[in-house]
């Protein structure tokens, strides 16, 4: 079979034989190579285009020129040979173009000013920059100088909060319209109470300290009573007098002097954090207690050294000024107060000095302390009538609506009920409540219909009206009510185990006044 021969060859071919040398042919050093012919399967130009071999590229080094093929005579258009044109060697790689050539042979120079043809920014820039970054800086401490401030002020807040952040109004009831309880009504639920709770009456004196019960402020100082009652806040009894025991087994009574008995508070004052939070964790809360008391005991520390130093200044000039409540005092108790001052004896006694409400203000001042805890150190260790309000005095008034129960909170019964309550009931009321509240097969929180001791009976179901789904309250005046907003309880109440009375409450204020 012949070989194949492509046009190219065959015009070459026909330029031979045209010239007058035939035997020297011209030398192409580009021009491809021959295809190689197939051997086994039968050309079909038609149907399939031919391969041909790709020329080896050539290298940068090699020169190579471009020859310009004869044109053949027939019809067959013009057709350059296949002629590898040689790269530039200043072609730089990814169509990126061409190296910028030296002049002078200063190559050095010429890459100096090609650079800024490369930076987009302009010379002024950099400073805008850093500029800019300044201004940054400065929004940043000025963000961060305001976050410190407002921490600052949070913090002062929390530990010196207003005279009247509970809302309470002494002297007048947040109900001025909600005529209960009367004084009969008072002394009606008292009577039946104590025919099965016992007769309670206020102590005439206040009994020695106890360094095993930490009690709820029955104790004569009024700073021991405090923390004594802080301590029992969310927690049961038993623990709560282990919390106390463990600040006296750590810190010591005082053996003597003025403050003879006493824990030593300037002690806890001085010492960790970490060694007052030890002292006390088993009687829960530990961390948010122990915190509050270093607040109050260095409260009252710069306290009793600002009266101390009024009072000194008062009696240098033989005034009767002095600080608050000082006008109260006989000369032995102001001798007693500097004196406690100077050996660091810290004291709260100076309240006895106050009315009711100006002491109860001066201890909501500090952290922690709530209306119930500071009532409670005015009606047990002050002897001051006081209607202390706790979970289950507050459930007691709601269901005997000596308050409006779509409306009260434990603050605002407070100051409710310490206007409508006659004074000498106030004691023997807060204490049959709390009695009658924790053991009644019907009042208790937990207890419901089907409660084995339910049948028992309670002194005063004529009187009440139960809500909740355990209580079985009358239909269409029981309807869901949340409980008192967020906020309108004391800082104190967040520690407080609120009993879950399933309270459904609805208005039934209307059919009660």
């Amino acid at each position: 079979m012949a070989g194949r021969i492509t046009r190219g060859a065959a015009a070459k071919e026909a330029a031979f034989k045209a010239s007058p040398e035939k035997g020297t042919r011209p030398q192409q050093l580009s021009s491809p190579p021959a295809t190689p012919v197939p051997t086994k399967k039968k050309a079909t130009p038609a149907k399939k285009p031919s391969k041909v071999e790709k020329t080896p590229k050539p290298k940068a080094q090699d020169k190579v020129r471009q020859v310009v093929m004869p044109t053949s005579t027939g019809r067959k258009r013009k057709r350059a040979g296949l002629v590898k044109i040689e790269d530039d060697i200043n072609e730089l790689p990814h169509n990126l173009g061409k190296v910028v050539a030296a002049s002078d042979g200063n190559v050095k120079g010429e890459v100096k000013e090609a650079e800024p043809s490369l930076k987009k920014r302009s010379p002024g820039k950099p400073a805008a920059r850093k500029e800019e970054m300044n201004d940054i800086e400065e929004t940043v401490t000025k963000a961060t100088a305001a976050a410190d401030t407002t921490k600052e002020s949070l913090t002062r807040k929390a530990r010196k909060p207003k005279a009247n952040a509970y809302g309470l109004t002494p002297g007048e009831t947040p109900y001025p319209d909600w005529p209960h309880p009367t004084p009969e009504e008072c002394q009606e639920v008292n009577d039946l109470l104590a025919k099965v709770h016992g007769v309670v009456q206020a102590p005439k004196t206040i009994p020695a300290p106890s360094i095993t019960v930490s009690g709820c402020g029955e104790v004569p100082s009024i700073l021991d009573a405090l923390i004594r009652t802080l301590l029992s806040a969310a927690t049961t009894g038993a623990n709560s007098s282990r919390a106390f025991k463990g600040l006296v087994d750590r810190f010591g009574l005082l053996q003597e002097g003025i403050g003879k008995g006493s824990v030593d508070w300037d002690a806890v004052r001085r010492a960790e954090l970490k060694d007052v939070f030890e002292a006390i964790k088993s009687g829960g809360l530990a961390a948010t207690k122990s915190k509050r008391i270093k607040e109050i005991l260095e409260m009252v520390y710069e306290e009793n050294k600002s009266r101390r130093n009024a009072l000194v200044e008062a009696k240098e000039v033989d005034s009767a000024t002095g600080p608050k409540g000082a006008e109260n005092e006989t000369a032995t108790q102001k001798e007693a107060e500097i004196a406690r001052a100077d050996e660091r004896v810290l004291s709260l006694d100076h309240l006895h000095a106050l009315s009711s409400d100006e002491a109860l203000n001066t201890l909501i001042k500090y952290p922690g302390i709530g209306p119930k805890t500071a009532s409670c150190v005015l009606l047990f260790c002050m002897q001051r009538p006081s209607f202390a309000v706790d979970t289950h005095v507050f459930r007691l008034c709601k269901w005997l609506h000596w308050v409006p129960p779509t409306k009260a909170t434990r603050n605002s019964t407070y100051s409710h009920c310490e206007v409508r309550i006659p004074d000498e009931l106030k004691y023997p009321l807060h204490q049959l409540f709390i009695r009658h509240g924790k053991t009644c097969p019907r009042c208790r929180a937990a207890t419901g219909e089907g409660s084995g001791e339910w049948d028992q009976g309670c002194p005063i179901e004529h009187l009440v009206t139960r809500t909740g789904k355990r209580k079985g309250g009358k239909e269409g005046l029981v309807k869901g009510i949340k409980k008192g907003k967020k906020g309108a309880e004391s800082d104190e109440e967040s520690d407080e185990v609120v009993e879950e009375d399933d309270d459904d409450e609805s208005e039934v204020d209307k059919a009660w006044t």
